[in-house]
């Protein structure tokens, strides 16, 4: 009768031994288990494959001399201060998720990983490990950084901007207007001398000149219209600028629904510099005999932005449009993606392009 009780636990060890080992095989973590001499004595199919090592050749090896022996940055990791070692000699469980472990062929991950002691009539026998490769997820994070400190200089660029363009209207503006009153006076005491007044005339004129381009240096770094009308203005102004200044057969639609309000601040300031970043290309680079411009929003409750502008210009190849260096298109990208949108470009080489901006608008804004 024991003796039937004794094989029936054997039994049941034996099945609960094989669903553990089978539970250890299925799950996507990398789990293994070290002795207290730090060597490893089991380890599953996910562990070995994140590591790049056949599981036979990681039986028996010290762990921490194969996977954990440098940090991040080169310099050598003692043993020591290892917190996976730590959890068997001195019965430290640790979760730590800003370390490397190192593959077979050289190369690091970013690992979260955590070891808890193994302890068995008392006694600590070693440690179980568990990691997971968070490479994706730390390139993720990081991007997300990039992407927040890029929102940050744009707003304090624009931010600049602003004061600049304040600045220049309000002091170089006014000097300007007082200098041109002062010429005027001149001008009429000095009437009946020819040469004289023929000079105030001329400085007359490249005063309006100044004024022109210094109302122009004003616009293009922040138009009052965007300030003053909102963005459906400034769209229609800037597409109009580009229009008469282009010298193009060029076609433009504006429609916007019913209730729909023009967002401000930042968003605005990006579909704006957006818009403005596509026109100047089709200037600079298109050589183009026609472009079309559309701009429409959807109705409410949950209305849509669509810019769209197509040339027939020379067009471009679809990866100059993607290299690492096409910072323009770059930064039309990242600022459409600030605020859930997505920018696309199609071109071929003859073809022309075509840009399309679609941005989501907030509720507030309907």
């Amino acid at each position: 009768m024991t003796s039937l009780h004794a094989s029936e636990q054997g039994r049941v060890a034996d099945v609960w031994r094989d669903r553990l080992s089978l539970l250890l095989e299925s799950t996507g973590e990398g789990i293994f288990g070290i002795d207290m001499a730090g060597c490893c004595v089991f380890v599953n199919r996910s562990a070995a494959r994140q590591l790049g090592w056949p599981a036979e050749q990681i039986i028996g090896r010290n762990m921490h001399e194969l996977i954990h022996h440098t940090h991040a940055d080169g310099r050598h990791y003692p043993e020591c201060d290892c917190p996976i070692f730590n959890a068997f000699r001195q019965g430290l469980p640790c979760r730590i998720d800003d370390e490397v472990l190192w593959r077979a062929d050289g190369t690091a991950f970013y690992a979260e990983y955590s070891s808890h002691p193994i302890v068995e009539h008392g006694q600590v026998q070693g440690a179980v490990v568990t990691f997971l490769d968070i490479s994706e997820r730390r390139r993720a994070q990081e991007l997300q950084r990039v992407r927040e400190l890029a929102q940050h200089q744009e707003s304090v660029r624009e931010a600049e901007r602003t004061r600049i363009a304040r600045e220049i209207h309000d002091e170089l503006g006014s000097l300007l207007v007082a200098l041109k009153m002062d010429v005027h006076w001149l001008a009429r005491r000095v009437a009946e001398r020819d040469e004289l007044a023929g000079k105030c005339l001329g400085m007359g004129r490249m005063i309006d000149t100044a004024v022109d381009n210094v109302g122009r240096i004003i616009t293009d770094l922040r138009p009052s219209i965007l300030d003053h009308q909102g963005l459906w203005a400034a769209l229609e102004w800037q597409a109009q600028e580009f229009i008469d200044s282009a010298e193009l057969d060029s076609e433009l639609q504006l429609h916007v629904a019913a209730g729909v309000q023009p967002p401000e601040g930042a968003l605005a300031i990006a579909v704006f510099r957006i818009f403005q970043e596509v026109l100047s290309n089709v200037a600079r680079h298109a050589q183009a005999k026609r472009v079309q411009i559309r701009i429409a929003v959807d109705d409410p409750p949950q209305p849509v932005l669509y810019l769209d502008v197509r040339d027939d210009g020379v067009g471009a190849e679809p990866q100059a449009l993607n290299a690492a260096r096409s910072y323009g298109v770059m930064g039309m990208r990242e600022r459409a993606q600030q605020f859930g949108g997505k920018l696309t470009i199609d071109s071929a080489p003859g073809l022309g392009t075509r840009v399309r901006l679609v941005m989501p608008l907030p509720e507030a804004f309907a």
